[in-house]
């Protein structure tokens, strides 16, 4: 296999913040933060990397600086999923005491996920459990 998903870049205002939010959130790390990046990766993506195929190495999230706000839905979003059932309420909880907001976008009224939004706006869901 010649590509491999290797990061998902994130327009902000404040690409700085935006970033260090997102790894507060999934529990990741800021690898890079500069004036033209900020990239957030797994906390184990340094000691994998060495030892994966390229095409297994999990990807990224880059924010860039951008000079303007979010409008209008994502044509694209991150769908998250906790393993059990009882983490779903306290995750949700806590993401919004991060900073996030619950939001309607359309989705109805019995939806095995709920909408959230980051703090500038970007939406993304936190699903039903997905125990194995």
């Amino acid at each position: 296999m010649g590509l491999r998903w290797y990061s998902t870049v994130v327009d902000a205002v404040d690409h700085h913040s935006l970033a260090h939010w997102w790894a507060e959130a999934l529990g990741w790390q800021v690898w890079v933060d500069s004036e033209l990046e900020a990239v957030v990766v797994p906390p184990w993506a340094g000691e994998l990397t060495s030892q994966l195929p390229f095409e297994r190495v999990p990807p990224n999230m880059v924010f860039v600086p951008s000079g303007q706000t979010k409008t209008g839905k994502n044509r694209l979003h991150w769908d998250f999923a906790p393993q059990t059932d009882d983490e779903r309420a306290a995750e949700i909880e806590r993401l919004v005491r991060l900073g996030a907001s619950v939001i309607d976008v359309g989705q109805p009224a019995d939806a095995t996920w709920t909408v959230l939004a980051d703090p500038e706006g970007n939406e993304f869901c936190v699903l039903s459990a997905r125990d194995a």
